[in-house]
């Protein structure tokens, strides 16, 4: 049985935030390219380009300009996404989200022309490239509430504390890609130039801050794959379909993410690898989202029905 506020969202409304979702993960692969190929600056000025609308797309302006097409058609997409949200989709915490999607996409614009306007200061830059994880995860958020996979979900009695863990996992992995952030616009990324050591040790020496915060990536990034090592056996043991498939999945996007990285280090940073490297990062964090997003609603689910069953019992 459907629950009574997810039977009606419209087929092509779903579609269309699957679309917006997608969308959004191709621009944080192309805004990647930008910093990974040192375009960020190879246009100078914003909001036109050159002082044009499409200037000749050549060098670091193709990566720059395709950027900002790119997060335009995006920005369109998403206005159009919260106006159809509000027009047809009956929960209020989705038309809400399509609103705060909308506000984060333009905050995300006017940061990308700060950006350039000040010549890259490493804390707008960070804060530009978190931010879009935000964005991101408020366009999954969407997606997933909107989708039959969420409405088809069923009710497990005596699942508890998963959407506990899995919201810390999805905070640690939100921490990590903001790590990740500071050491890419700090030009840290080959601070540590080989891997798994760490110049030739297991722990290297500090000599700087690139260092230091090239290795602070490298080493939460190994609490991260360790905590969501752990929480296999509590998914394979207690969980249902749905959270195992998830599962699977976040696990298979980690293994994909730690071999991207290791390749980064041994091609210097390749810029596509550099950039499937960031673009895999959002994935594990939307997939660890749409976990908790997942035990979340059937843990609510089924603590509304106990009473009823418990009743029923008696």
């Amino acid at each position: 049985m459907q629950h009574e506020d997810t039977q009606s969202t419209p087929a092509w409304l779903r579609r269309f935030t699957k679309v917006t979702a997608f969308s959004t993960l191709f621009l944080i692969f192309a805004g990647a390219m930008v910093t990974s190929t040192s375009s960020g600056l190879a246009v100078p000025d914003w909001p036109l380009s050159y002082g044009k609308l499409f200037p000749p797309m050549v060098g670091g302006i193709l990566f720059e300009h395709g950027h900002r097409l790119i997060a335009a058609t995006v920005g369109l997409l998403v206005l159009l996404q919260a106006f159809m949200l509000q027009m047809a989709e009956p929960k209020p915490v989705v038309r809400n989200l399509g609103w705060l999607a909308l506000a984060a996409v333009v905050v995300q614009g006017v940061l990308g022309g700060v950006t350039v306007i000040f010549h890259l200061p490493v804390a707008v830059s960070v804060g530009h490239a978190s931010l879009a994880q935000i964005f991101f995860c408020l366009a999954v958020s969407i997606a997933f509430l909107t989708s039959r996979f969420n409405d088809s979900l069923e009710i497990a009695p005596g699942l508890t504390g998963l959407r506990t863990v899995s919201k810390l996992i999805v905070g640690a992995i939100f921490i990590q890609i903001v790590i990740g952030a500071l050491m890419r616009h700090m030009g840290a990324g080959l601070a540590i130039p080989d891997f798994p050591r760490s110049l030739g040790r297991i722990v290297p020496e500090f000599a700087n801050a690139a260092i230091a915060i090239n290795f602070a990536h490298r080493a939460w990034g190994v609490v991260v794959a360790i905590a969501i090592l752990a929480l296999g056996p509590m998914v394979l043991r207690r969980a249902v379909g749905p959270l195992r498939s998830i599962y699977v999945t976040m696990m298979a996007a980690v293994a994909a993410q730690v071999l991207l990285g290791a390749f980064t280090v041994w091609t210097a940073k390749s810029p596509i690898v550099t950039s499937m490297h960031v673009m895999f990062g959002a994935f594990v964090l939307a997939s660890s989202l749409i976990f908790a997003l997942t035990a979340w609603r059937i843990e609510r689910d089924a603590a509304k029905r106990a009473p009823i069953g418990q009743e029923a019992m008696a």
